[in-house]
């Protein structure tokens, strides 16, 4: 099959006008092909990156509970030997490996994240072109822009659902979540990639993971570990969807933007407006949204980051937490539904994972000093659940708004933190922009020690051997390379 630009072209509606020429997903699919005949150097070396962090990510999540039950379930689902299971020795479906890795990349809440539309575009992606790379022996060349193509697609999904009259994202609004929802497209379009589908074939796998997506909020608010099986799933149903797609199955031309097509099931939008067709397909292939995907530096939901590095300062002043009487913290009041209520759950939360989603207590983590980059995977224990300052100092957390982040939302996601001291003194602390952002970037050293606490798992000379092999794999000629024969 030849790689073709423009797909099957059909009328596409914008601010309730018809517009002839290709469908939404035609301009994506053409996207993705061009972008495999032609991957830029810099978004050779982004998605490098975002392979790089993925996988040492997916290495330490390695022995969570959702990714033990997920391998066990593929385990027992059994079939071909077709692609690798991070960090074990298992070779399954692709389907299943997706899967499992997928889980793995998004079980420690602890992927990348793209602002404003807030999705984690690689815990899906990059799995989903991994699995179809290997079963299909794609060069690393073409995996690295399956992963491009991939990841700025469902990036771009979610930003067309971004109101700005809401000032949030409308997947969020309906309690969807947009990562594992718009991931299975951008998994498919990646999937389709690596397994050599032309724009047409490309285009239609997109379409079928179109019903295919989904993922709800309510874990992130009172507990359940359906959430990091989301990115997971959306992995697997995007390799599906690329495997239906090259056997035939087809989809709507108008699967984004028709009257029962995507954007309206999930978000209400038909027509689409102007804004939201150019967050999707404007200047597509030549300004990048993932130039805005940050690398987390903490293991915690985004939205409690900012909160974190101002108790990290706070505790550099000097302040003793048995001095504090009170913690006030501003943030865009959106943010709260996800790491400040119920205040109950949050202020104790019922397991460390959910700890992760807490901005009292990791807020209190922080200002007890972390480990890592500040605060790292070792601070989420039964332990520290149970520590009694920790716990007093994440109690005296109050949430209260402020006009300066609300400004700011949610192209950034800022805390002002105040707070009262027992002899009434008042100190205040401003972190305006999450570190990791273009406005507060990772030095080299600081994304190297991430990946290095992350795979120490695998020993000293398995890591480095690991590390030699990501080096090396966009001049691989079979992505198999990467992987194959670890001693896990």
């Amino acid at each position: 099959m030849t790689a073709t630009a423009e797909g099957n072209a059909s009328t596409g509606t914008t601010a309730g006008a018809a517009v002839p020429g290709p469908t939404l997903s035609a301009r994506l699919a053409g996207f993705t092909a061009a972008t495999v005949a032609h991957l830029p150097a810099r978004i050779r070396a982004d998605a490098l990156a975002r392979v790089t962090d993925t996988l040492g990510i997916s290495l330490a999540a390695r022995d969570t509970e959702p990714v033990r039950a997920a391998l066990d379930l593929v385990r027992g689902w059994g079939g071909h030997a077709q692609a690798s299971v991070f960090g074990y020795p298992d070779r399954v479906p692709a389907p299943a490996a997706a899967l499992v890795n997928g889980t793995a990349a998004h079980a420690l809440d602890f992927d990348d994240t793209h602002v404003p539309s807030i999705l984690h575009p690689s815990a899906s992606v990059v799995p989903a072109a991994l699995a179809a790379a290997e079963e299909a022996g794609a060069s690393g060349e073409v995996f690295l822009a399956a992963v491009a193509a991939g990841n700025e697609i469902a990036i771009r999904l979610g930003m067309a659902a971004h109101d700005e009259d809401l000032n949030n994202n409308v997947f969020f609004e309906r309690g969807f979540h947009a990562t594992s929802i718009c991931g299975a497209i951008g998994s498919a379009a990646a999937a389709a990639a690596a397994y050599g589908l032309d724009a047409d074939g490309i285009r239609h796998a997109m379409g079928i993971a179109c019903s295919m997506g989904a993922g709800l909020l309510e874990a992130n608010r009172v507990g359940g570990t359906v959430k990091r099986v989301h990115c997971g799933w959306a992995a697997h149903s995007g390799v599906v969807a690329a495997q239906m797609a090259a056997r035939g199955i087809t989809a709507p031309d108008s699967v984004l933007e028709g009257r029962f097509g995507f954007f309206n099931a999930y978000t209400g939008m038909h027509p689409l407006a102007a804004e939201a067709l150019e967050a999707l397909v404007g200047d597509l292939g030549e300004r990048w949204e993932l130039d805005n995907c940050f690398m987390k530096p903490y293991p915690t939901n985004v939205f409690t980051h900012t909160g974190i590095d101002a108790a990290r300062r706070l505790a550099a002043r000097g302040i003793a937490a048995a001095d504090i009487e009170r913690v006030e913290l501003s943030v865009p009041m959106a943010v709260t539904r996800t790491i400040a209520q119920p205040r109950e759950a949050k202020i104790s939360p019922q397991s460390p994972y959910h700890a992760q989603f807490s901005g009292p207590f990791t807020f209190a983590i922080g200002f007890h000093g972390g480990t890592g980059l500040g605060v790292y995977l070792d601070d989420f224990t039964q332990e520290t659940l149970d520590n009694p300052s920790i716990r007093r100092l994440a109690s005296t957390v109050h949430y209260v708004p402020d006009d300066e982040c609300e400004a700011i939302y949610p192209r950034h996601f800022p805390t002002i933190a105040r707070v009262t001291l027992a002899d009434g003194t008042l100190v205040e602390e401003k972190v305006l922009a999450n570190l990791g952002t273009a406005e507060r970037p990772l030095t080299p050293e600081q994304v190297r020690l991430k990946f290095d606490l992350n795979v120490c798992i695998l020993g000293a000379e398995r890591a480095r051997a690991l590390s030699a092999r990501l080096d090396g794999l966009a001049e691989a000629a079979d992505a198999n390379q990467l992987l194959a024969g670890i001693d896990w």
